[in-house]
């Protein structure tokens, strides 16, 4: 049980300086006169006035604050459902993705360039475009830079009518579906380079990428799950076509959303169907091609933890760009329990 600190104000009454005239009541004739009080508000040996009033004031902060104890549990409690709701909810779609992706692993490649070509029509300049799912609309997917995504775009449209059957929070966004499928790619890659190291066995290869794989350095890009889609194409001539395009025109691009040479080099895997093209023409530039040796190096060790943690912080940061998130998306409110109805 706890002590209130008003408990404490009455004690305090004695310190106060007494008064220089006459008592604070006299009584005269059954009646009561009240006489100006002189203190010294400057006793440096008593207790100023200030002083009482900022222990009263105190004193009432914390009476205020233990009386809100139940409202702020209240509220932590309805955040911990909400991150419960949209944890659970974020691994069911990864459980849905990573099945889709694994039936049909030669769509990876599209995947990937698919998240990258609807990140990256972000404009700094208008703080517009980025990865708001535009490209689903079909004057986008059919532009000269998104040629043969449209079998990657429809594998995610079929695995939304999964999602929205079990989501309680509401449909998916295109925004975040388009971006989460390439977090399940690239956690496919890694894997099947894990397994392959094991010469082949999958059980050995998912138990080194557990041990010596990247798998924790996700967390950032878990939390920016919120998206909204846009309701509109985003403007044309924004992504180049990356596999006619020149290696400084490739980093152009990416310098006008804020990254370099090493986001650039990390990024291979997503301007094309061979990443090993993607490399070896990157590899003719001076500023890239030590990032692309670098990541060669790393991709052959067991970890390969260079690659992998740049990697993931590189498509943390696209897959959000100029996207404001919503923390509260896909939750939704506890159903509660009538217990009248219950038969006690």
């Amino acid at each position: 049980m706890g002590v209130s600190f008003l408990s404490t104000a009455p004690s305090l009454i004695p310190m106060a300086p007494q008064p220089s005239s006459t008592p604070r009541h006299s009584l005269q004739a059954g009646r009561i006169r009240c006489n100006r009080i002189e203190c010294n508000g400057t006793d440096e040996d008593g207790f100023r006035r200030r002083d009482v009033l900022k222990c009263v004031g105190a004193t009432l902060g914390m009476e205020l604050l233990a009386s809100s104890g139940p409202f702020v549990e209240m509220a932590a409690a309805a955040d911990l459902i909400q991150l419960r709701q949209r944890s659970e909810f974020r691994s069911n779609v990864k459980g849905t993705l990573f099945t889709a992706i694994k039936g049909n692993p030669d769509i990876i490649p599209s995947l990937l360039t698919l998240a990258l070509n609807d990140a990256m029509t972000y404009d700094k300049a208008t703080k517009s475009g980025g990865p708001n799912g535009s490209i689903r609309f079909s004057s986008e997917i059919s532009r000269p830079e998104n040629k043969g995504l449209s079998a990657a775009l429809n594998l995610l449209e079929e695995s939304k009518k999964e999602i929205d059957s079990y989501s309680k929070g509401g449909p998916i966004s295109f925004a975040d579906l388009i971006q989460y499928a390439a977090q399940s790619a690239v956690k496919s890659t890694f894997i099947a380079s894990a397994v392959r190291k094991c010469g082949g066995n999958e059980e050995k290869g998912n138990l080194l990428y557990t041990a010596y794989g990247s798998n924790g350095q996700w967390g950032l890009f878990d939390k920016q799950f919120g998206r909204a889609d846009t309701q509109e194409p985003d403007p044309e001539g924004r992504v180049p076509q990356w596999e006619k395009a020149s290696v400084q025109e490739m980093k152009d691009k990416f310098t006008a959303v804020g990254f370099g040479p090493r986001q650039l080099a990390v990024m291979s895997a997503f301007l094309g169907p061979d990443q090993l093209a993607s490399e070896a023409l990157l590899a003719t530039d001076p500023d890239v091609a030590p990032w692309v040796q670098k990541y060669q190096r790393s991709r052959e060790t067991v970890s390969q933890t260079d690659y992998e943690v740049d990697l993931i912080t590189t498509l943390t940061k696209l897959s959000c760009l100029g996207q404001q998130i919503n923390y509260e998306a896909y939750s939704y409110p506890v159903q509660k329990v009538d217990f009248s109805k219950l038969k006690l």
